[in-house]
Protein backbone atom coordinates (compact mmCIF):
# COMPACT_ATOMS: atom_id res chain seq x y z
CA UNK A 1 0.00 0.00 0.00
CA UNK A 2 1.84 3.54 -1.62
CA UNK A 3 1.50 6.50 1.07
CA UNK A 4 -1.59 8.20 -0.87
CA UNK A 5 -3.31 5.16 -0.53
CA UNK A 6 -2.64 5.13 3.09
CA UNK A 7 -3.48 8.65 4.15
CA UNK A 8 -7.22 8.08 2.01
CA UNK A 9 -7.72 5.03 4.13
CA UNK A 10 -6.93 6.72 7.41
CA UNK A 11 -8.96 9.69 6.85
CA UNK A 12 -12.11 7.24 6.12
CA UNK A 13 -11.42 5.30 8.78
CA UNK A 14 -10.93 8.05 11.17
CA UNK A 15 -14.53 9.43 9.76
CA UNK A 16 -16.21 5.72 10.66
CA UNK A 17 -14.86 6.21 14.03
CA UNK A 18 -16.00 9.45 14.78
CA UNK A 19 -19.21 9.38 12.66
CA UNK A 20 -20.19 5.44 11.84
CA UNK A 21 -20.25 3.05 9.53
CA UNK A 22 -23.04 4.66 7.31
CA UNK A 23 -20.55 7.42 6.66
CA UNK A 24 -18.20 5.48 4.89
CA UNK A 25 -20.47 4.32 2.14
CA UNK A 26 -19.30 4.86 -1.83
CA UNK A 27 -22.39 7.47 -1.91
CA UNK A 28 -21.70 9.10 0.84
CA UNK A 29 -18.05 9.30 0.45
CA UNK A 30 -18.42 10.95 -2.96
CA UNK A 31 -20.93 13.58 -1.58
CA UNK A 32 -18.19 14.38 0.83
CA UNK A 33 -16.08 17.44 -0.44
CA UNK A 34 -13.31 15.96 1.74
CA UNK A 35 -12.69 12.94 0.18
CA UNK A 36 -11.83 12.66 -3.34
CA UNK A 37 -14.38 10.33 -6.15
CA UNK A 38 -11.44 9.66 -8.54
CA UNK A 39 -9.33 8.99 -5.70
CA UNK A 40 -11.34 6.49 -4.12
CA UNK A 41 -12.18 5.10 -7.72
CA UNK A 42 -8.47 4.70 -8.06
CA UNK A 43 -7.88 2.98 -5.11
CA UNK A 44 -11.52 0.63 -4.15
CA UNK A 45 -13.90 -1.30 -6.79
CA UNK A 46 -16.43 -1.86 -4.18
CA UNK A 47 -16.85 -0.42 -0.25
CA UNK A 48 -16.10 -4.68 0.59
CA UNK A 49 -12.45 -3.98 0.04
CA UNK A 50 -12.62 -0.61 1.51
CA UNK A 51 -13.87 -2.05 4.87
CA UNK A 52 -11.63 -4.87 4.65
CA UNK A 53 -8.64 -2.89 4.05
CA UNK A 54 -9.87 -0.85 7.12
CA UNK A 55 -9.95 -3.41 9.56
CA UNK A 56 -6.58 -4.69 8.37
CA UNK A 57 -5.42 -1.22 9.44
CA UNK A 58 -7.11 -1.38 12.43
CA UNK A 59 -5.42 -4.19 13.04
CA UNK A 60 -1.75 -3.25 12.23
CA UNK A 61 -2.16 -0.57 15.31
CA UNK A 62 -2.49 -2.92 17.46
CA UNK A 63 0.11 -5.39 16.41
CA UNK A 64 3.05 -2.87 16.88
CA UNK A 65 2.30 -2.22 19.76
CA UNK A 66 4.14 -5.30 20.01
CA UNK A 67 6.39 -5.15 18.48
CA UNK A 68 7.52 -1.73 19.06
CA UNK A 69 7.84 -2.58 22.69
CA UNK A 70 9.96 -5.94 21.52
CA UNK A 71 6.92 -8.67 23.53
CA UNK A 72 8.55 -11.63 22.52
CA UNK A 73 11.86 -10.69 23.94
CA UNK A 74 11.18 -8.46 26.77
CA UNK A 75 12.95 -10.16 29.98
CA UNK A 76 10.01 -9.22 32.34
CA UNK A 77 6.52 -11.05 31.96
CA UNK A 78 4.14 -8.14 33.85
CA UNK A 79 6.77 -5.11 32.99
CA UNK A 80 5.83 -6.29 29.36
CA UNK A 81 2.14 -6.18 29.92
CA UNK A 82 1.87 -3.21 32.23
CA UNK A 83 3.88 -0.98 29.05
CA UNK A 84 1.05 -2.71 26.41
CA UNK A 85 -1.53 -2.05 28.18
CA UNK A 86 -0.60 1.59 28.52
CA UNK A 87 0.05 1.74 25.26
CA UNK A 88 -3.42 -0.16 23.86
CA UNK A 89 -5.70 2.18 26.51
CA UNK A 90 -3.77 5.50 24.78
CA UNK A 91 -3.94 4.68 21.65
CA UNK A 92 -7.44 3.25 21.54
CA UNK A 93 -9.40 5.37 23.88
CA UNK A 94 -11.29 6.48 20.89
CA UNK A 95 -12.40 3.72 19.66
CA UNK A 96 -16.40 3.35 20.30
CA UNK A 97 -18.01 -0.41 20.83
CA UNK A 98 -21.00 0.72 18.93
CA UNK A 99 -18.35 1.54 15.58
CA UNK A 100 -17.57 -2.35 15.87
CA UNK A 101 -20.89 -3.50 16.18
CA UNK A 102 -21.56 -1.71 13.08
CA UNK A 103 -18.92 -3.11 11.51
CA UNK A 104 -20.47 -6.43 12.76
CA UNK A 105 -23.77 -5.94 11.82
CA UNK A 106 -23.39 -4.23 8.16
CA UNK A 107 -20.05 -6.55 7.19
CA UNK A 108 -20.57 -9.69 8.94
CA UNK A 109 -18.05 -12.11 7.17
CA UNK A 110 -15.05 -9.63 6.73
CA UNK A 111 -15.50 -8.31 10.23
CA UNK A 112 -15.56 -12.20 11.16
CA UNK A 113 -12.21 -12.46 9.46
CA UNK A 114 -10.51 -9.43 11.42
CA UNK A 115 -11.86 -11.09 14.75
CA UNK A 116 -10.28 -14.30 14.16
CA UNK A 117 -6.96 -12.72 12.72
CA UNK A 118 -6.57 -10.32 16.03
CA UNK A 119 -7.58 -13.51 18.03
CA UNK A 120 -5.11 -15.78 16.71
CA UNK A 121 -2.50 -12.49 16.94
CA UNK A 122 -3.17 -12.26 20.88
CA UNK A 123 -3.58 -15.96 21.54
CA UNK A 124 0.31 -16.57 20.23
CA UNK A 125 1.44 -13.24 22.34
CA UNK A 126 -0.67 -14.21 25.48
CA UNK A 127 1.49 -17.71 25.12
CA UNK A 128 4.48 -16.28 25.04
CA UNK A 129 3.82 -14.32 28.19
CA UNK A 130 2.67 -16.81 29.83
CA UNK A 131 5.22 -18.96 29.47
CA UNK A 132 7.92 -16.32 30.11
CA UNK A 133 6.05 -15.73 33.50
CA UNK A 134 5.92 -19.21 34.33
CA UNK A 135 9.67 -19.38 33.55
CA UNK A 136 9.80 -16.25 35.81
CA UNK A 137 8.52 -17.60 38.54
CA UNK A 138 5.91 -14.70 37.96
CA UNK A 139 3.23 -16.75 37.37
CA UNK A 140 1.84 -20.20 38.85
CA UNK A 141 3.46 -23.40 37.19
CA UNK A 142 0.08 -25.02 37.23
CA UNK A 143 -1.94 -22.87 35.20
CA UNK A 144 -3.15 -24.42 31.56
CA UNK A 145 -1.64 -22.00 28.72
CA UNK A 146 -4.11 -22.78 26.09
CA UNK A 147 -7.03 -22.41 28.48
CA UNK A 148 -5.32 -19.08 29.91
CA UNK A 149 -5.22 -17.59 26.51
CA UNK A 150 -8.10 -18.30 25.32
CA UNK A 151 -9.44 -17.18 28.59
CA UNK A 152 -8.00 -13.85 27.72
CA UNK A 153 -9.00 -13.58 24.49
CA UNK A 154 -12.78 -14.32 25.43
CA UNK A 155 -12.84 -11.36 27.36
CA UNK A 156 -11.25 -8.92 25.36
CA UNK A 157 -13.72 -9.62 22.79
CA UNK A 158 -16.64 -9.11 25.54
CA UNK A 159 -15.39 -5.54 26.07
CA UNK A 160 -16.47 -5.05 22.65
CA UNK A 161 -19.86 -6.10 23.36
CA UNK A 162 -22.26 -3.04 24.12
CA UNK A 163 -24.81 -5.31 25.65
CA UNK A 164 -21.85 -6.50 28.41
CA UNK A 165 -20.31 -2.88 28.67
CA UNK A 166 -22.45 0.23 27.71
CA UNK A 167 -20.30 2.83 26.30
CA UNK A 168 -21.97 5.45 28.96
CA UNK A 169 -20.69 3.75 31.33
CA UNK A 170 -17.44 2.38 30.70
CA UNK A 171 -14.65 4.42 29.28
CA UNK A 172 -12.24 2.01 27.17
CA UNK A 173 -9.10 2.85 28.83
CA UNK A 174 -10.51 1.43 32.06
CA UNK A 175 -11.40 -1.77 30.70
CA UNK A 176 -8.52 -2.48 29.43
CA UNK A 177 -6.98 -1.65 33.15
CA UNK A 178 -9.35 -3.71 34.70
CA UNK A 179 -9.12 -6.65 32.65
CA UNK A 180 -5.44 -6.58 32.33
CA UNK A 181 -5.18 -6.90 36.90
CA UNK A 182 -7.44 -9.44 36.77
CA UNK A 183 -5.35 -11.78 34.29
CA UNK A 184 -2.45 -11.19 36.28
CA UNK A 185 -4.45 -12.00 39.78
CA UNK A 186 -5.69 -14.80 38.22
CA UNK A 187 -2.37 -16.44 37.58
CA UNK A 188 0.22 -14.63 39.53
CA UNK A 189 2.65 -16.24 41.99
CA UNK A 190 3.09 -14.48 45.33
CA UNK A 191 6.26 -12.92 43.82
CA UNK A 192 4.29 -11.72 40.91
CA UNK A 193 1.96 -10.17 43.17
CA UNK A 194 4.06 -8.40 45.12
CA UNK A 195 6.08 -7.00 41.81
CA UNK A 196 3.11 -6.79 40.31
CA UNK A 197 1.83 -4.01 43.11
CA UNK A 198 4.96 -2.35 43.53
CA UNK A 199 5.22 -1.83 39.72
CA UNK A 200 1.08 -0.81 39.69
CA UNK A 201 2.17 2.09 42.15
CA UNK A 202 4.82 3.39 39.83
CA UNK A 203 3.21 2.96 37.16
CA UNK A 204 0.75 5.38 35.62
CA UNK A 205 -2.39 3.65 33.83
CA UNK A 206 -5.10 6.43 32.82
CA UNK A 207 -8.18 5.37 33.29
Amino acid sequence: MNEEQKLLLNSIRELANEKGVEEITFEKLRGNPDFSSSLLDKYYADEKDLVRDILTEERKMFEVIFEDHNFDGYNDAIDILFTVVKEMASKFNNLSPSVTLQYKSIYPKIYQQHLDERADFIFRKIQINLQKGIYEGMYRDDVSIELVARRYISRLMDLQDPDTFPIENFSINTMFIQMFESFVKSIATEKGMAYFEEKKKKTKLKE
